[in-house]
């Protein structure tokens, strides 16, 4: 028996379904490893985000290192540029959103609202086209929103304060709306730079970024004084939700190609709702499990085209999928 379940994995890590499904897994977790954080003492956001780029920052430069090589183009000064614009939309502010969004409403819900920036994505390239999306992607949009909203309306229920619900919503889709900019900046880079040094390259910049912001408006002083359970959520959340799931989604896409990988992708979602579960003690109710049906069926009737290019994108990722 021990011998067929390891037969078994060597054979999905061949094929690329085993980095797939633990790329999922990972990112899943992030949202988890934030409410575990806070529920371990008083944390601010910002610091909470410095500690994280600070464990993950090492990781990334690894990153750099495992993707260079003698046929490495040099960096213009143009790229330099565009390299910390894009890491400021997707790591930095994406990120620094998602965990004022994460004080006050689920994890479940949270994963939900971040899984649309696929639909936020078509309506940005719309925009720079002029053309309007075709009909299956506006059936996909309406079902995707309608599922957010019956996932809301129950976390709205269900809620003490339903002020904090919309106000922690507003933030995620904040989170949203930026790390969709972001991949919106990609398509050249990532067809120039690749997709693993440009992770590494956009993750250290953002790192940068997120600590010279907590020196110079954090409380550093602070960090000694906070709880063993913070430090220990931010460890995980840079290594098991951050860096590593990048580097397993590039592996997955090298052998599955980005649509199959973006496919396996979806049971992100899921994940976290049951981690939520099981890790948080949150709800899991029918209506829940409703709106995050829907949501992932939303997504996946959108163009095969267009699902593959997000998933190539997402291997760029350090907190959402």
């Amino acid at each position: 028996m021990i011998r067929k379940v390891h037969d078994h994995a060597r054979h999905w890590a061949q094929d690329g379904r085993l980095y797939a499904v633990l790329s999922a897994c990972g990112f899943s977790l992030k949202a988890v490893f934030v409410k575990l954080a806070y529920a371990a003492g008083p944390v601010e956001p910002l610091t909470l985000l410095a500690l994280r780029m600070a464990f993950a920052l090492p990781l990334f430069l690894w990153l750099i290192w495992k993707s260079s090589g003698p046929e490495v183009k040099a960096l213009t000064a143009s790229d330099v540029v565009r390299i910390f614009a894009l890491a400021c939309l997707g790591y930095y502010l994406s990120s620094l959103f998602d965990f004022y969004g994460l004080r006050t409403i689920t994890a479940g819900l949270e994963r939900l609202i971040l899984y649309l920036y696929p639909t936020l994505v078509l309506l940005l390239q719309a925009w720079r086209t002029r053309h309007w999306p075709h009909k299956r992607a506006w059936q996909a949009m309406a079902i995707c929103y309608t599922g957010l909203a019956i996932a809301f309306a129950n976390d709205l229920h269900q809620a003490g304060h339903g002020a904090e619900v919309l106000i922690g919503s507003a933030w995620v889709f904040g989170s949203a709306v930026s790390y969709a900019l972001y991949y919106f900046g990609t398509g050249e880079m990532v067809s120039r730079i690749g997709s693993m040094r440009l992770s590494g390259l956009a993750g250290s910049a953002s790192c940068l970024l997120v600590l010279a912001h907590f020196l110079l408006f954090g409380h550093p002083q602070g960090l000694v004084s906070l709880p063993a359970g913070v430090w220990t959520n931010a460890g995980l959340m840079a290594v098991l939700s951050t860096t590593l799931p990048i580097y397993w989604l590039a592996l997955a896409i090298q052998r599955l190609g980005a649509g199959d990988a973006a496919a396996v992708g979806t049971l992100g979602p899921v994940m976290t709702v049951f981690a939520a579960w099981l890790l948080l003690g949150e709800s899991l109710s029918v209506l829940q499990l409703a709106g995050l049906v829907l949501v992932i069926l939303g997504v996946m009737r959108l163009k095969p085209a267009q699902t593959s290019k997000i998933a190539a994108s997402a291997s760029l990722a350090a907190i959402r999928k």
